[in-house]
């Protein structure tokens, strides 16, 4: 498939040649998609303008840049919306402990997991953790990605994670990178220094950390790990008040390792997402079908932390509640950024069918992110869009762990695929305040 030709690759742009365009900007959490064969879309300034059958297309785009899609299928742009992108060092030596039958829990209680990415990256600078997590999202933009939440969380200190969140918010305007919706996750482990006063550590959290993120606006939303070994329901309450009550938008880590009542305390607080879900309860499953919360589904992690077991994903589609699938890429509990694996996890492992995993990962992580006007290619919405070389689009679940993507489209602009490179970040990238 050839690359965008005509003019400079802008904000306007027309794809043509497409096979099959799936949408899913309209339905349950169930309802099958549109697809439209013999297809186009029309992206002006940055938004969709118009789509559909191709003899269809208006004469007034004739001014665009083209992007053939040579029969290809055509798929908004994918919404990874869990990952911890933000990190240091890789742990694979802890990796190597769990396929030798220590568990999470005893890992972290030994120092490692989440406190010793902690330490790795308060001994890294600026530079290095932003060329590192670029490197990361181009990685993303490969498997069709165009916006990824990135969570703050492995700093535990105020400058520490206002620096995590810094990072990501300059990477959401560097060129050839994914959309970065970034979340403040301070409250993702209690640090070591905090080990003998977890009460003190929420206090900082609430008065000196929130208040700072929100001052400088780094990010949208504010999330707590509340499970076992991490928070209690009444500290992630008391953090999540005080985040609402300064604008913020809400998440959880909830009912990961034990059902603790997170997802209940989710759809209470009318969070916008209750994330991991594998020890959810029935009550858990009827509150989030009872309101907007969306499931926010994390396959990779049971499968990386073999878990034995999965989120009841069919049983909160059938019970009615909007369900997103994402990688929760992070070092330690699910090393991946290829959203379509977890797409055929969802059906193989979760029992979706296969629309209802492609609506997971677009529709799905766009509304655990509030925003209408990404998963979708319905005009008005952003100009986000992957091309995948493949005439079904089914077959980007059967075919599964392959890279199909030719092309990526954020805004109307080509952003990828980028080819893989040894590099840590990106040819030619330059943080957006150097570029031209």
């Amino acid at each position: 498939m050839s690359a965008a030709s005509g003019t400079a690759a802008g904000a306007d742009l027309l794809v043509t040649g497409i096979g099959q365009l799936v949408d899913f900007g309209s339905g349950g959490p169930s309802d099958p998609p549109e697809v439209v064969e013999g297809a186009y879309v029309w992206i002006r300034e940055g938004r969709v303008a118009a789509r559909g059958p191709a003899r269809e297309a208006p004469d007034e785009a004739a001014g665009a840049a083209r992007l053939d899609a040579a029969g290809g299928v055509v798929l908004p742009g994918l919404v990874d919306s869990h990952t911890h992108a933000v990190f240091g060092g890789t742990r694979e030596h802890e990796f190597e402990r769990r396929l030798a039958g220590a568990t999470y829990q005893e890992i972290a209680a030994a120092g490692g997991g989440i406190l010793w990415s902690v330490r790795d990256l308060r001994a890294r600078g600026d530079d290095e953790l932003l060329a590192l997590t670029a490197a990361r999202l181009v990685e993303s933009v490969r498997w069709g990605v165009t916006t990824v939440e990135v969570k703050s969380g492995y700093g535990l200190t105020v400058e520490d994670e206002l620096r995590s969140l810094r990072i990501a918010t300059r990477l959401d305007r560097g060129p050839g990178l994914p959309r970065v919706v970034p979340t403040f996750l301070g409250a993702h482990a209690v640090p070591a220094e905090f080990a003998s006063d977890r009460a003190g550590y929420v206090r900082r959290v609430v008065d000196e950390m929130l208040p700072a993120v929100v001052e400088e606006g780094l990010a949208r939303f504010c999330d707590v790990f509340c499970d076992e070994g991490a928070f209690t329901p009444r500290e992630t309450e008391a953090i999540l008040t005080r985040a609402g009550e300064l604008g913020l938008g809400l998440k959880l880590h909830a009912d990961e390792f034990s059902g603790l009542g997170g997802a209940r305390l989710a759809a209470r607080l009318g969070a916008v997402s209750a994330d991991h879900l594998v020890a959810v309860d029935a009550a858990g499953i009827e509150a989030l079908a009872a309101g907007p919360t969306v499931a926010t589904l994390l396959p990779g992690t049971s499968f990386f932390l073999r878990l034995g077991r999965f989120a009841p994903a069919r049983r909160l589609v059938d019970a009615g509640a909007t369900v997103a699938l994402a990688t929760d890429f992070n070092p330690g509990s699910s090393m991946t950024q290829n959203l379509l694996l977890m797409a055929a996890f969802g059906c193989c492992l979760m029992g979706l069918r296969i629309d209802e995993a492609l609506r997971a990962v677009t529709r799905g992580g766009a509304r655990a992110l509030a925003r209408d006007d990404l998963g979708t290619l319905v005009p008005g919405a952003a100009g986000d869009l992957a091309v995948f070389a493949v005439r079904d689009y089914r077959h980007l679940v059967y075919h599964y762990g392959v890279g199909h993507v030719t092309a990526v489209v954020r805004g109307g602009r080509p952003i990828g695929p980028v080819p893989r490179r040894s590099s840590p970040a990106p040819v030619g990238w330059r943080p957006p305040e150097a570029a031209d």
